[in-house]
């Protein structure tokens, strides 16, 4: 099969495993009446797997997508964008420690925050904004906080335990 190929269909699995992450554990938050859940741990791996643009269309294609399906339609065209910018500099982040010889784990520790701080200052913009909230806006803050320190605990767990196979098949270096 050729690589690009290969790259559409981790592409379209990422793109599913973020709907279903983000989908399965939502934890409800009455301020907001949002939910807080796991995908974000999906959209870390796609990122520091798939890389840019793949991993970036995947998160972007999968949260949108959970949203849709959930009932948060409003939600999704902003969804697409941030989860897209979390990716996207989740990756630059990622590549530009990698090429100073970072430690890994530092690598993906400050890539994961940065990502995440997008993710709550873009549903802050998003929801202050477009939403017409204003600063009604920050009591979303504290949930997506958690949101952020929970999926960036568990990416980093979990791309600790998967680098090592995946570097082995060749999926990332």
């Amino acid at each position: 099969m050729n690589e690009k190929l290969q790259l559409f269909v981790r592409s379209a699995m990422f793109a599913a495993i973020v709907c279903i992450a983000t989908m399965v554990i939502r934890i409800p938050i009455a301020a907001t009446g949002g939910y807080v859940n796991i995908g974000d741990t999906a959209v870390l791996l796609s990122a520091w797997i798939l890389g840019n643009p793949y991993g970036a269309a995947a998160a972007a294609l999968g949260s949108a997508l959970a949203d849709i399906l959930s009932g948060y339609v409003i939600y999704a065209p902003a969804t697409a964008i941030i989860k897209f910018a979390m990716a996207w500099l989740g990756f630059v982040v990622c590549r530009a420690m990698t090429d100073k010889n970072v430690h890994r784990f530092a690598v993906y520790l400050v890539s994961s925050i940065v990502a995440e701080l997008i993710m709550i200052a873009g549903y802050f913009l998003f929801e202050s904004t477009f939403m017409g909230y204003g600063m009604g806006a920050v009591a979303a803050i504290p949930g997506n906080a958690i949101q952020a320190a929970v999926s960036l605990i568990l990416a980093n767990a979990l791309i600790q335990v998967l680098s090592g196979v995946l570097r082995v098949r060749g999926i990332i270096r």
